[in-house]
């Protein structure tokens, strides 16, 4: 049987950031284990690419989730990255750490070390800052952030109106301050995504002490009583057997790490004695708390203004697309998955903004890969609820990791989760229909449509154009309670051996796009090891 000193389950946004900092020791042996296979695929390194990479079965394990009852009985499209550098290979690039605020409630929840100031060195650490360095950013680390490669009066116009109603133009979302308006910035360099694969793991991928192992996806994790000695998994469908020294880390996300738990007898005792699972410890938590961001994504349409809908559906707009990337690396191939960003609050008593816009100088009626864009005119300003209360859950259906689990959201649950949704949606309606920036433009409410005044009605009209913002986190909460799954140094409560460190740890959803603070996660779990925390 081979042994390693650590071996780290998922190489996303979280495992390639381990696997770089856990052999920079060189008496360290990890393994790397990644179910999905090599990021090859040149769609992956385009930015505009994910629009090609989501939804593909070689990419993103296209999950879907179950029926939800809060949004008229959809079941959605669900990606998550299956492939080296996971989701940070298919996401849409944007950088947003969040608000100082998010963090300090993890602190004030019990979990010592992880305030604002205890982070930001975190996310300075990874940062390859195109801007420079100063007190907020970095620029010796493996994550290449840039500013965007495109600019288009339409998102000068919102800015501009946005402004006008009160949310300032801003230049920097990263210094734990959010409130404003302003271009994201993206994890980019020289026009192509920066994964965490491209960052963090090239660089160092032959290391003697670094193996790495694809299409190898865990059947459980190996124990002693309650010690973790090693991991199984299947290595095209050979099952082979391998033994951690020291730890067992695992970093397959939000779906993917309490679905190894609950398969390998970590998790709600009488749920996993119904599926023939016996159980290790039980730990009720492993799958609950389950938080995402849903964007509502209304359409409006404009006149004496372009939009890129026309360029995108044009045979000479696209080759002229195409050249301005092969030649220049500008343009709309460069661009995330939104490329304005705002945040503001939903009504005068919030303290910090819990609305979160991305403005997109396109419209379709979906957002799967290959939906045609409208032959109009029009842009899509979407708005989330960045601190949702409604949770919910993972839950595995069989003891074959290789089944996927139920993924329940019940997103909007609860009336609070309702009402913001409502405000977020007339806050847009505001600033493009009532400021006098706008007025020269004749914008036009295509959807879910102007007469809609009711909150309910609106939400529910809403919920049939909503959509994930790719951003699950909590279903193995950092904390101490009843409902916790690992401590503040990330280990799981009762199991020795073996820690999570990814985006499930969260215990409160950020405001903001995740990927940034699940790479900073990784930072400081990466720390936590190498000190023998």
């Amino acid at each position: 049987m081979e042994e390693f000193d650590y071996i780290i389950v998922g190489a996303g946004s979280a495992g390639c950031v381990l696997a770089n900092r856990l052999t920079n020791n060189p008496n360290n042996k990890v393994l790397l284990l990644e179910a999905g296979g090599k990021d090859n695929n040149p769609w992956i390194h385009i930015p505009v690419g994910y629009y090609k990479t989501l939804h593909n079965p070689n990419t993103d394990w296209c999950f879907n989730t179950e029926p939800d009852e809060t949004m008229n009985n959809r079941s959605i499209p669900y990606p998550r990255g299956k492939t080296l550098g996971g989701s940070s290979s298919i996401n849409g690039l944007l950088y947003i750490r969040g608000q100082e605020q998010d963090y300090n409630l993890w602190r004030q929840q019990g979990n010592a070390g992880w305030g604002w100031k205890d982070v930001l060195p975190y996310f300075i650490k990874s940062e390859n800052q195109e801007r420079g360095p100063s007190e907020f950013h970095g620029v010796d680390g493996p994550l290449s952030v840039s500013d965007q490669r495109i600019k288009l009066d339409i998102l000068d116009v919102f800015m501009d109106a946005a402004n006008e109603i009160g949310i300032p133009k801003v230049n920097d979302f990263n210094k734990g301050d959010n409130f404003g308006c302003g271009y994201f910035q993206v994890t980019e360099k020289n026009g192509f995504r920066c994964s965490t694969a491209v960052g963090y793991l090239n660089p160092i991928k032959k290391r003697k002490n670094l193996k790495i192992e694809i299409n190898s996806h865990v059947k459980c994790i190996n124990f002693e009583n309650k010690k973790v000695i090693g991991i199984s998994y299947w290595k095209n469908s050979i099952l082979k057997t391998v033994k951690a020294n020291k730890e067992v880390i695992l970093s397959a996300g939000s779906i993917g790490t309490p679905q190894i738990l609950q398969v390998s007898g970590i998790g709600e005792a009488n749920k996993l004695k119904n599926l023939g699972i016996n159980t290790i410890h039980d730990l009720p938590g492993v799958g609950k708390n389950l938080q995402d961001h849903l964007m509502f994504r209304p359409v409006y349409k404009v006149k004496n203004i372009k939009t890129l809908n026309k360029k995108i559906n044009s045979l000479i707009g696209k080759m002229m697309i195409g050249m301005e990337f092969i030649l220049f690396r500008k343009g709309p191939m460069t661009m995330g998955a939104s490329q304005l960003c705002g945040f503001a609050k939903s009504d005068s008593s919030r303290e910090t903004p819990n609305l979160q816009f991305h403005i997109q100088p396109i419209s379709t009626d979906k957002l799967i890969g290959g939906a045609k864009l409208h032959d109009f005119e029009s842009f899509t300003p979407t708005v989330a609820n960045i601190r949702p209360t409604s949770r919910g859950e993972i839950n595995i259906v069989s003891k074959d990791t290789r089944e996927n689990p139920k993924i329940k959201m019940n997103y909007l649950s609860t009336i609070e989760d309702r009402q913001v949704a409502a405000k977020g949606l007339k806050l847009i309606r505001k600033i493009v229909m009532e400021t006098e920036i706008f007025k020269k433009f004749e914008p036009e409410e295509y959807r879910p449509g102007i007469q809609i005044n009711d909150d309910e009605e609106l939400v529910k009209a809403a919920s049939e154009y909503s959509q994930t913002i790719f951003h699950p986190v909590g279903t193995c909460k950092m904390g101490n309670g009843a409902d916790a799954v690992v401590n503040d140094k990330l280990k799981v409560s009762g199991i020795k051996n073996l820690r999570v460190i990814d985006a499930s740890i969260m215990p409160n959803i950020t405001s903001g796009n995740t990927n940034a603070p699940t790479i900073m996660i990784a930072e400081k779990g990466a720390d936590m090891i190498l000190n023998n925390e």
